[in-house]
């Protein structure tokens, strides 16, 4: 027997004695991350004293939970999500320089392969909802405007639905389109006025939420991810301030500099020339990518 896997386990010492455990692990950063996992979990169940009813208890809401997961639903990531972890995990993993836009969750409804389209096009293609011409511009942190950047966007619509959670109902890629600046660096893109919504809350992590005093909404947004050579992905959503939902986003991924300006517009010529009916919704919002850092040699 070697010395680390000596040692009897008591209350006081648990967290050494199965840490010390790991000693010969293969992988440095995984014994590293096991030794505060294991430090964590042991503290908060010493500080909160379960009884082995209650510890059961939290055992079968891992296992439902595990079991609710598909190839089309993960309750862990929305486990993780309701939670603030999936947020922590991308502000720590997304630290921008001074004037740079803020990322925030990807979301579990984005589509690989969307459709590239024309700026300007117009991504609602079953006509339903009130429209929204969304425009500005993608810009470096010095103001300079990035050409060929490539923003891929999408929206759940006006009854809060993404198009694969409606397969036969709303047409394949609706409210999805991939478009790529110019050398202005403007884009334009014509949408519908996204609406909130519920996260999947039939499962263990609904029943979570509604124990807590929860709900489990999402306020209005649009997603995007945006490239462009030289310069770091930005996975981020913007979001209507005047939404119900706005301070109280149950996954957190509301941040304040991704509140856009959603202004009703009453002008019937303008309205004419995006073949909108009159009067129409505009959103104008620039975002501002960092650079890519200089490879180490």
């Amino acid at each position: 027997m070697e010395t680390h896997e000596k040692g009897f386990f008591t209350e006081e010492n648990s967290v050494e004695v199965v840490t010390g455990r790991n000693k010969n692990a293969k992988d440095k950063r995984l014994k590293a991350v096991m030794e505060v996992i294991t430090r964590k979990l042991h503290e908060a169940v010493k500080e909160i004293e379960p009884t082995q009813d209650e510890w059961f208890e939290a055992i079968v809401f891992l296992t439902k939970t595990g079991q609710l997961s598909t190839e089309w639903r993960q309750e862990f990531i929305l486990l993780s999500d309701i939670l603030g972890v999936s947020m922590l995990v991308d502000a720590i993993n997304n630290r921008k320089p001074s004037g740079a836009s803020e990322s925030t969750v990807l979301g579990p409804f984005h589509v690989a392969d969307a459709p590239k389209l024309p700026m300007g096009a117009n991504i609602c293609l079953d006509h339903k909802g009130e429209d929204m011409f969304v425009h500005g511009r993608i810009l470096d942190t010095e103001g300079r405007p990035i050409a060929n950047a490539v923003l891929d966007v999408w929206q759940a619509n006006e009854e809060g639905f993404y198009d694969v959670q409606q397969k036969g109902i709303q047409p394949d890629f609706n409210l999805r389109g991939v478009f790529r600046t110019g050398a202005d660096g403007k884009y334009w893109i014509r949408a519908v006025k996204p609406k909130s919504y519920s996260i999947p809350d039939d499962g263990t992590v609904g029943k979570l939420l509604n124990a807590l005093g929860r709900h489990p909404c999402r306020p209005a947004h649009l997603h995007y991810i945006l490239k462009a050579d030289g310069f770091e992905t930005l996975t981020t959503h913007i979001f209507d301030p005047d939404d119900f939902y706005i301070n109280s986003d149950a996954v957190f991924g509301v941040k304040e500099s991704l509140l856009a300006a959603f202004k009703r517009i009453d002008d019937p010529a303008r309205a004419k020339t995006y073949e909108f009916d009159n009067p129409f919704w505009d959103v104008e919002h620039d975002f501002v990518l960092a650079r890519r850092p200089a490879p180490q040699v």
